[in-house]
């Protein structure tokens, strides 16, 4: 059915049944109400490239994925990919996944320049991001899954300061001092959040940190065992890992040395999925909702396109999850 079908049976014009639709322009509340209570009856849906058309919209949005993500990063992305398109599909908009490898924007450059979305939704946060600085420039509308640093930049994001802070917190108040920390690259925003929220822990304890057992920018997993060797020789209390992958690995080295926890080692994560889900002992850990993380990201960004008022950031929250694996 369309609009001319509507008129040519109501006996009016296209632009009246087409102003009855959209609520714009002059028309008497009757012929208004007639045409909707036909429309409904009908099961009268608007065509999707005509209501684009009329609205100058695409009603497509993109979801931007790093290129080089790994195995360890494809279960975050697939939870905040479920919670986008959920949200999407409840305001009629459909998700494109675009990959952006670093120093390679074609494949999103190609969909803005052919007018094929109306908005981005970046799913990692760099320094210096480039493809930020590309989607500021050309005035595209984005927001970021992440904190970013430009603060003009609309931002959704977990509250990962405040959640490291807090298990750092608990961690000293329980009398375990020498934590040792493995993160992955300092380059990714989420990671800075993490390790800033750690040294304020040990800042407002009074506690110096012990710079010897911070690992950082740990992207070769093949590092994590003789890591682990140097914290054990170190007389570390606690190991705490940026993310469960890490995580995964310090795990398995210590099953293979026969290191028992909590008893010998304790350890955490700073991040929950389902990789650690099955461990025994159960890993103390920070949860978040990475699906709700998704569908505020989602909704942010088609109310910014809609030109209503959003959040120049929104922080989401989480859980602290303790649990066997730093028992005293």
């Amino acid at each position: 059915m369309t609009i001319d079908d509507i008129a040519r049976d109501l006996g009016i014009s296209k632009t009246t049944v087409s102003r009855a639709i959209s609520g714009k322009g002059r028309i008497g509340q009757e012929t208004r109400d007639r045409v909707l209570r036909y429309i409904e009856e009908n099961n009268y849906r608007p065509s999707a490239i005509a209501k684009g058309l009329a609205q100058s919209k695409t009603f497509n949005i993109a979801f931007v994925m790093p290129g080089d993500y790994s195995n360890a990063d494809l279960p975050f992305f697939q939870k905040c990919m479920w919670g986008i398109s959920t949200m999407a599909s409840q305001r009629d908009y459909d998700v494109i996944i675009s990959m952006v490898d670093e120093g390679n924007l074609s494949q999103l450059v190609r969909m803005i320049d052919h007018h094929k979305i109306d908005g981005v939704i970046l799913s990692r946060t760099l320094e210096k991001d480039e493809v930020a600085s590309y989607l500021m420039t050309g005035n595209v509308p984005f927001v970021t899954v992440g904190s970013a640093e430009e603060d003009s930049i609309i931002q959704v994001d977990n509250d990962h300061f405040g959640a490291c802070r807090e298990l750092t917190s608990i961690l000293l108040h329980k009398g375990i001092r020498k934590i040792a920390l493995i993160g992955g690259s300092t380059n990714v925003i989420v990671n800075q959040k993490r390790l800033l929220g750690f040294r304020e822990a040990y800042m407002k304890a009074g506690i110096p940190v012990d710079n010897s057992l911070l690992y950082l920018d740990i992207e070769n997993t093949g590092r994590i065992e003789g890591i682990v060797e140097e914290i054990l020789a170190k007389n570390a209390d606690c190991i705490v890992c940026m993310d469960d992958f890490i995580c995964s690995y310090v795990l398995n080295k210590l099953d293979k040395d026969h290191i028992k926890i909590p008893e010998e080692i304790k350890v955490a994560s700073f991040y929950n999925s389902s990789v650690l889900e099955q461990h025994q002992p159960a890993i103390t850990e920070l949860k978040f909702d990475v699906a709700e993380l998704g569908m505020v990201c989602c909704n942010t960004l088609l109310d910014y396109i809609d030109k209503k008022e959003v959040k120049q950031k929104t922080l989401l929250g989480y859980e602290v999850l303790m649990k066997e694996s730093t028992k005293n």
